[in-house]
């Protein structure tokens, strides 16, 4: 996974008009977008990974794997 990936949608209203956020003192805090639809700033970051259930790992197994 990319350190650098881009979000494709504002997460409040929807839209693509998304452009990098940058403070007023010229700094870009890491993550930071700004959505021009609805004028809002929000910042992306990941948590880490989530462990798969024990039982949907062992049944797709069973059954031949994936689709």
């Amino acid at each position: 996974m990319s350190a650098r990936a881009v979000p494709f949608h504002c997460p409040f209203c929807g839209e693509e008009d998304l452009r990098p956020h940058e403070a007023e003192d010229g700094t870009s805090p890491h993550g930071s977008w700004e959505c021009h639809s609805c004028l809002r700033a929000f910042k992306v970051s990941m948590i880490g990974q989530l462990r798969r259930p024990a039982s949907a790992t062992s049944s797709s197994t069973a059954t031949g794997g994936a689709r």
